[in-house]
């Protein structure tokens, strides 16, 4: 038996994008047990991975570094793996795996890794523009090619899970819901504006369907404004429900609209119809790895800048999608994929 330490990042979508690397994993090592090293808040879409045995909790944030806590955590793991996959590219990040006495440890050579990571991989980017594959690149050899093509991220919810969250949170199980993700954590330059979630949730409402809104507490106050502009035609659920909630709620719905956000991969995630929104960003290196998504980009001459606030003011990539144009695609998704 080969026991794995995952080292994870610390966004949802990154730990998404992963998981083709451990189903590699797996597939080529039948006797596989892997164990994820991670942020709690990232932990319910692990645990929704067949192929992680376990979520190690990974207090250490972003910029945090505290090498004695770094310390009395590997030595709590000592002994217990004989390979880890360090997955950020930071100097800190594989700290922990040598701490632990870690025998192999594999990442690409990031922040000067040399040591710290001693099977060492050198990234090149235009073999592999996708983030999922330079994840996955990490199951291969030094010096191989990425063995294509790659399996997409799937999630699994059980039914009875999914209606005991629908329970907790009285929300009824049918007709089935269209969720809204506006949630931006990068910046504004990433969210379609609230006036056209708005009208989309008026019209949907208006043929029935009942209209959802997730994300964290952040996102609260852009949801309460869709919520007013839309008469009321949309619940702002931002806040009131954890990962493992919203992870369930997706499963459920009808289909999501979404920007660019680690909500996004959740839903493909899952197999949920989605329409995923890119303005700022650029759906060439993260999009949603589903055959039921698709994208909206109108690639503007100005995107991607990579902006977190529109630095001309208009904000014309994402402004110019507009409610008929999401309604339509996820009518055309729909059908493509039967009824739900």
């Amino acid at each position: 038996m080969t026991r794995i330490l995952i080292v994870t990042p610390n966004w949802i979508g990154d730990c998404v994008a992963a998981q083709p690397l451990f189903m590699r994993l797996a597939k080529r090592r039948p006797d596989v047990v892997i164990d994820a090293l991670a942020p709690a808040w990232v932990a319910p879409a692990l645990q929704a991975m067949p192929e992680i045995r376990k979520v190690i909790p990974n207090p250490f944030g972003h910029g945090s570094f505290d090498p004695v806590g770094r310390w009395k955590l590997a030595r709590s793991l000592a002994g217990q793996y004989d390979e880890a996959f360090v997955l950020p590219n930071s100097w800190k990040s594989a700290l922990i795996p040598l701490f632990a006495g870690i025998p192999v440890r594999v990442g690409f050579i990031g922040e000067a890794r040399y040591g710290v990571i001693n099977r060492a991989h050198r990234l090149d980017k235009q073999a592999l523009p996708l983030q999922v594959e330079r994840y996955a690149q990490l199951a291969e050899a030094l010096g191989a090619a990425l063995e294509r093509p790659l399996p997409n991220p799937l999630l699994q919810r059980e039914a009875s899970a999914v209606a005991a969250t629908l329970a907790k949170h009285n929300l009824a199980a049918a007709p089935k819901p269209v969720v809204f993700c506006p949630g931006a954590e990068y910046g504004p330059a990433k969210r379609w504006p609230e006036r056209h979630f708005a009208e989309l949730a008026r019209r949907l409402k208006a043929e029935g369907h009942p209209v959802w809104i997730l994300g964290s507490k952040k996102d609260a106050v852009v949801a309460d404004e869709i919520v007013q502009l839309s008469a009321g035609a949309a619940e702002n659920l931002c806040g009131n429900t954890s990962l493992a909630d919203a992870i369930d709620l997706i499963a459920h719905a009808r289909f999501v609209v979404t920007n660019d956000s680690g909500l996004m991969h959740v839903a493909a995630a899952l197999g949920t119809p989605l329409v995923a929104l890119f303005g700022s960003t650029s759906a060439n290196y993260t999009p949603p790895l589903s055959d039921r998504a698709a994208v909206i980009w109108l690639k503007l001459p100005c995107s991607p800048c990579f902006k977190r606030e529109c630095p001309l003011g208009h904000l014309d990539c994402l402004n110019k999608i507009t409610p008929e144009m999401v309604e339509a695609q996820a009518r055309d998704l729909l059908a493509q994929g039967g009824p739900r």
